[in-house]
């Protein structure tokens, strides 16, 4: 799967996308708004089992109370954590469907380094050309024919060029 500024490549098939506020970048930094580049490894799945069933054999559910830890500071940086949870995090679990259907990337992950950016996800975007966090967002039918035709070996490489 191949990520541009204007669309992710995959099966020989093309999907209109958007990428981080702070555009594409090969010095990713935590709050930056940036998607980096490189190659990142498929490492999970995640969905919320109250809006949708099972995408893959191998997707996790979402429970009330799953979190991702975003604070570089916390022994936790850059995994899924628990609430109560006493650093910085974003909730998984959303009132929005933002992260009904959320593919996990390795980006600074399972060792991570502090500072360099946590929770390189893609998930759907909340309409065309409106940015993500850092993340690759696209249309929510888009994210779920991917979800379905990926696998452990699949790779999500963000370019800076088509």
């Amino acid at each position: 799967m191949v990520v541009t500024p204007i669309g992710v490549r995959f099966r020989g098939r093309r999907f209109p996308c958007v990428v981080g506020r702070g555009g594409i970048t090969e010095q990713k930094r935590e709050g930056d708004g940036a998607t980096p580049v490189g190659e990142h490894r498929i490492v999970g799945m995640l969905y919320r089992p109250d809006r949708m069933g099972p995408p893959t054999s191998w997707a996790i559910p979402v429970r009330p109370g799953d979190l991702w830890c975003d604070d570089p500071d916390h022994e936790d940086y850059n995994l899924m954590v628990r609430d109560p949870f006493p650093g910085s995090h974003e909730v998984l679990r959303r009132a929005d469907p933002l992260y009904d259907l959320v593919i996990l990337t390795d980006w600074n992950w399972p060792y991570s380094v502090s500072g360099q950016g946590s929770a390189i996800f893609m998930h759907r975007w909340r309409r065309p050309g409106y940015p993500t966090a850092g993340c690759v967002g696209v249309r929510p039918a888009d994210l779920l024919w991917i979800a379905r035709r990926i696998g452990m070996e699949t790779k999500l490489i963000v370019q800076n060029q088509p």
